[in-house]
């Protein structure tokens, strides 16, 4: 098996994959055993690819499904060329009072993406920014002094330089605690009630998480033991499915808008 690249996912709108507990009236997404952190389940991800693919190669890539078995008269359930990783978060948009908006990251999320993309700049201390280090930085319940802040001169190593990522402009490092934290409280939360035939309020209400429009994820994809001999025919053809689906559909809620993001891929500088 082998990473072949990333392909990163701008998102366009709340994105919700639903987590695995529900804790009393609100519905969560999915969320890192280790960290907290929010982020898209391979399974989710490769769902979306593999209804994209067409007949003829949707087999091949992503091999078959008990369905397939079970109705199709297929012998066996088998593997496909391609795997693909969970969707990882780069920057995260937060409102803030001084800056209208910022985009968050932290030390283990630049080095979990650096080792995937094998970028061999040195990770950034907290507090690095590309911000006026003379301003004081307001964000939620939080004021950065300027004696706080790091001057970050190679941020742009750390932000893909696409046009679709162009509005990722101001960029600042906080500690891992304090970061995790932060983007919890930056979360888009739904409210939703269920209406009975007279359109008034059937029982309780819920709050429904989706991680906010405008943060910059990631997913590492690549080539199985499957491919035996097949690894070019494979990553031609999921170079085509992404650039033939710039945007994607991810998650619940599609009848609403959500789960919109904006697809490409970067190749492995190693590649």
């Amino acid at each position: 098996m082998m990473i072949e690249d990333l392909v990163y996912l701008y998102l366009l709108s709340p994105l919700h994959t639903g987590g695995t507990t529900q804790e009393g009236n609100l519905l969560g997404i999915a969320r890192e055993s280790h960290t907290e952190l929010p982020y898209i389940p391979s399974s989710s991800i490769r769902g979306r690819l593999r209804a994209a693919t067409s007949d003829e190669e949707r087999t091949s890539l992503w091999g078959n499904t008990i369905e397939d078995v079970t109705q199709g008269g297929d012998a066996n359930l088998t593997q496909g060329t391609l795997w693909i990783g969970d969707g990882s978060i780069l920057w995260l948009p937060v409102p803030s009072l001084s800056h209208g908006v910022i985009w968050v990251s932290s030390p283990l999320l630049l080095r979990r993406w650096a080792k995937f993309s094998e970028v061999k700049a040195e990770i950034p201390i907290d507090y690095s920014t590309n911000l006026d280090s003379q301003k004081p930085v307001y964000l939620k319940d939080a004021i950065l002094k300027p004696s706080d802040l790091q001057a970050w001169n190679t941020w742009e190593i750390f932000v893909p330089q696409v046009e679709a990522a162009e509005g990722i402009e101001r960029v600042l490092v906080l500690p891992d605690k304090h970061c995790a934290t932060l983007i919890q409280m930056a979360l888009w939360r739904q409210v939703k009630v269920k209406l009975d035939e007279h359109k008034t309020v059937d029982g309780g209400f819920r709050y429904e998480e989706a991680i906010p429009p405008d943060t910059l994820m990631y997913f590492p994809w690549g080539i199985t033991s499957q491919a035996n001999g097949k690894e070019n025919n494979s990553k031609k053809s999921f170079e085509t499915l992404i650039s033939e689906h710039k945007i994607l559909q991810i998650g619940g809620q599609e009848s609403l808008g959500r789960g919109f993001v904006q697809t490409w891929l970067t190749p492995n500088p190693s590649n």
